[in-house]
């Protein structure tokens, strides 16, 4: 099945405890969709600038991914720099540059129309309105959001919601967008909002998945060193559609695996800066961690 995502490419400049790298590939879109080559066919939307490295363009070709909808626009590629601490925990922006970010306008490609499963990234949530009405039936749409978005465009949000099947948010964006602090209760309340499930990202503490079947709980894989959390949400998100779509999943059950994935992949890409990790990861790597996984909450 064709997973279809919109996002943002990126140049992220990162420093963490451990080191600091200029101008490496960041954004929603290049996580994403790396994540999610793993599993099935995978087209981008997004827009970069003419300083955007053509070896960044070579090494997503390189995994199959469709990036006929990649426009390169006039002007610089959206740039983001952060700092973190020894917690590796919220980091600190230290600049923010949208460039052509800023004017991005999501085109969706006919070949791309009748993708059967489609992931809207972390942007304007009127631009995420904007490729559903250009997209054609699709089994399964996924959302992301921010705080940003919940405290600017909360109305815009919620038609977004009426429209989607699955919603990603962390812990505080949940409770932002329900205005209730238990995040059971704040659950409740998203998806009274329209979607069928919603999966609450939790860090270092695993993943949540709300539907009406139940309440579905992932640890984190504990890793012995953890270089840059960046991206971290985004091969998550990535993971586990790439993972939904390769195998045409839409029940419950079927997603519980799928949020393994994607804690699974989110585990490999804080080893290294960027997506160095997961742009090399073998299938043998990931079927061994996997299976580590399963055995973390193993009563046997």
């Amino acid at each position: 099945m064709k997973l279809l995502v919109v996002g943002s490419m990126a140049l992220d400049t990162i420093e963490t405890p451990f080191g600091k790298e200029n101008n490496i590939l960041g954004g929603s879109a290049s996580y994403f969709s790396l994540a999610a080559s793993l599993f099935t066919d995978v087209c981008v939307v997004a827009v970069v600038g003419r300083d955007f490295p053509e070896e960044h363009i070579e090494l997503l070709k390189s995994k199959g991914i469709e990036l006929e909808g990649v426009t390169r626009e006039e002007g610089e590629t959206f740039r983001w720099e952060g700092k973190y601490g020894y917690d590796l925990g919220d980091p600190e922006t230290l600049a923010t540059d949208l460039n052509v970010f800023e004017n991005f306008k999501p085109v969706i490609p006919d070949s791309y129309r009748n993708s059967e499963y489609v992931f809207l990234a972390n942007i304007d949530p009127e631009l995420q309105l904007s490729v559903l009405n250009q997209v054609e039936n699709p089994k399964l749409v996924a959302c992301d959001t921010m705080n940003f978005w919940i405290e600017n465009k909360p109305e815009e949000l919620k038609e977004v919601l009426k429209h989607v099947d699955l919603m990603m948010l962390n812990d505080s964006e949940t409770r932002a967008l329900a205005g209730v602090p238990s995040i059971t209760q704040a659950a409740r309340e998203v998806l009274a909002m329209g979607p069928k499930a919603l999966i609450v990202k939790r860090g270092e503490y695993g993943a949540l998945m709300f539907s009406e079947e139940g309440i579905f709980w992932a640890p984190s894989y504990p890793l012995e060193e953890v270089v840059d959390p960046t991206g971290a949400g985004d091969t998550f998100a990535g993971g586990f559609m790439g993972y939904a779509a390769g195998h045409d999943i839409l029940d419950h059950t079927g997603f519980k695996t799928a949020v393994v994935y994607g804690s699974v992949i989110a585990s490999f890409t804080v080893e290294n800066f960027s997506v160095r990790r997961i742009s090399e990861l073998e299938a043998s790597e990931l079927d061994k961690r996997f299976t580590a996984f399963l055995q973390l909450s193993k009563l046997d």
